[in-house]
């Protein structure tokens, strides 16, 4: 599958779905209880992730999608550690013996995906890993589906998924919690602190100006079919070109209370 390549605008394209982002009301308890047991896993995670200089929560998000965060599991893709991986990516870990232990397996996991090398990690970069960890096929063959590896249980993911490699359903809904949504949970909290690698549009709603709004207004006028003026006032045109590209207005936009 092709990859897609990580530039200023998807990174602003996370950096706007994250800061839009909505855990749902129903999935709370769900979303919780998924974190606090990473939490008490959290120096697993980190022995592997400092070895690596990755961030913690990053491997545990990836082991929760994986694997619903059983040690027993690799972290590839979720086949039993008693034996080399049976599902893609295949026969891994190359190298040594079965079983495995779980840190050996996730350190080749990592390293596969060349996670070592990436130089920083900021939220956005996090996400475009997280993303191509799962694979590209939303992105490239159904962007009208945002993947719900990162958004599941979120405003930013109704239906769609792949219900086994290459077959798809419009209607087929992913049960799980998405990875970004487990990590803006952790936020939340004040378990973890993330950076960004560009500067932060202003993401709600106003009849003021804004003037850091203008970087928003930028971003969407480089998608085809929208044209606003950048003028730093975050009001109704700038809402509605925030749901024709996401499907959903700018927070604190009276007009969805009102439908």
């Amino acid at each position: 599958m092709p990859k897609v390549s990580y530039k200023k605008s998807l990174a602003k394209e996370y950096l706007v779905l994250y800061k839009s982002c909505e855990i749902d009301a129903g999935r709370f308890d769900e979303v919780d209880t998924i974190v606090a047991k990473l939490l008490s896993n959290r120096s697993r995670y980190e022995s592997v992730a400092d070895a690596l200089n990755i961030p913690w929560y990053l491997v545990a998000a990836i082991h929760n999608m994986e694997s619903g965060q059983k040690f027993s599991r690799h972290l590839h893709n979720g086949d039993s550690l008693k034996a080399r991986t049976t599902h893609v990516p295949v026969d891994r870990p190359a190298k040594g013996n079965p079983p495995f232990s779980w840190e050996e397996s996730a350190m080749d996991a990592l390293k596969l995906r060349k996670l070592h090398k990436v130089d920083t990690w900021s939220l956005e970069r996090v996400l475009y890993e997280l993303e191509g960890y799962n694979g590209w096929g939303y992105r490239l063959y159904h962007p009208h589906v945002l993947s719900p590896y990162l958004w599941s249980a979120s405003n930013n993911y109704v239906s769609g998924k792949y219900t086994a490699d290459g077959r798809w359903s419009d209607t087929a809904k992913s049960k799980q919690s998405g990875a970004a949504v487990i990590i803006r949970r952790l936020e939340e909290m004040g378990e973890i602190s993330l950076e960004e690698s560009i500067d932060e549009a202003y993401f709600f709603y106003s009849e003021s100006y804004e003037p850091r709004s203008k970087k928003l207004q930028e971003f969407l006028n480089g998608f085809e079919g929208i044209t606003l003026r950048v003028d730093g006032w975050p009001g109704e045109k700038t809402s509605d070109a925030v749901a024709t590209l996401f499907g959903f207005r700018l927070s604190r936009d009276i007009r969805d209370d009102e439908e």
